[in-house]
């Protein structure tokens, strides 16, 4: 038995123990597991993230780009603050020494053959927890065929997360009736956040956007959509960053580039870095030219 010290003699009486705010909007009413996994999505000190999302291939097949998951992402990781992907390609691809953290796909079912709102949730809690995620991502169908059901999915997701401090990213779906604009992102996105989801995926668009961020109460990130000319994607990011977005959950942008790390790290410059869209394709057109 180790001899007892003696008492200590500082308790710094004249100084008043302080709680700190989170610092990521609508999370500090969350459980301290809860925020440590959002602390590791969102860097505490910009509160911004750049996700790399290469979970296509759950309804897409091998999409290009995406053909040999080992061969043409896993030297794109390092580059990302997250990683975005199924259970399997986690299990089958990705080494078990890889550290960062990981937004695990948990709702699937149809295919592109399919009606994609007629989706499930198609994983539970338990492996959530052995795969060692930070945050489960699930689709909303707001104005699709399935929309209740998709919702409910997105509620039953969050209740499992909830009881094992695990957060629930909503992933906005454009229902077939419904107008891509800033109307219908804001009733999206803002029904997430009603009913659960700790940050929400949607879509950039050009007018009143700020008002989408602004109307919802958790942070969102923006998803890269189709493939654009280099200098719109980056274009795009910063403008969404700029208008509020707490980061980008970029897929087809990245790994379907001629410098997919050329662009990983023009959009990192832009959203850690605050570089206008300019100096980032800069970036990437020298790392392009450097590797060629």
């Amino acid at each position: 038995m180790p001899e007892a010290d003696h008492e200590g003699k500082n308790y710094y009486e004249d100084i008043p123990q302080q709680g700190k705010l989170f610092f990521l909007k609508g999370s500090s009413e969350l459980d301290w597991g809860m925020k440590n996994r959002l602390a590791r999505i969102f860097n505490p000190i910009d509160g911004h993230t750049v996700m790399l999302a290469v979970d296509h291939g759950y309804f897409q097949g091998p999409t290009s780009g995406l053909e040999r998951v080992d061969v043409s992402i896993l030297p794109l990781v390092p580059e990302a603050d997250v990683l975005m992907c199924t259970r399997g390609i986690l299990r089958t691809v990705v080494p078990p020494t890889f550290t960062l953290p990981v937004v695990i796909r948990a709702s699937g079912g149809p295919s592109i053959l399919k009606e994609l709102s007629d989706e499930q949730i198609a994983m539970d809690m338990e492996d959530c927890i052995r795969l060692g995620v930070c945050a489960t991502a699930i689709q909303v169908f707001v104005g699709g065929e399935f929309e209740s059901r998709s919702i409910v999915n997105m509620t039953r997701l969050v209740d499992a997360g909830l009881r094992y401090g695990i957060p629930t990213m909503a992933v906005t779906a454009v229902g077939k009736d419904m107008k891509r604009d800033a109307k219908y992102f804001r009733l999206a996105t803002r029904i997430c956040a009603e009913m659960g989801a700790q940050y929400v995926k949607t879509y950039y668009v050009d007018e009143g956007f700020k008002t989408v961020t602004s109307a919802c109460p958790v942070p969102i990130v923006i998803a890269g959509g189709k493939k654009q000319p280099e200098l719109d994607a980056l274009k795009m990011a910063y403008k969404a960053i700029d208008q509020g977005a707490a980061g980008v959950d970029m897929g087809r942008n990245i790994f379907q580039s001629d410098s997919p790390i050329g662009m990983m790290k023009a959009i990192k410059a832009i959203v850690h870095g605050n570089e206008t869209p300019e100096k980032a394709y800069e970036i990437y057109e020298t790392v392009k030219n450097t590797a060629g």
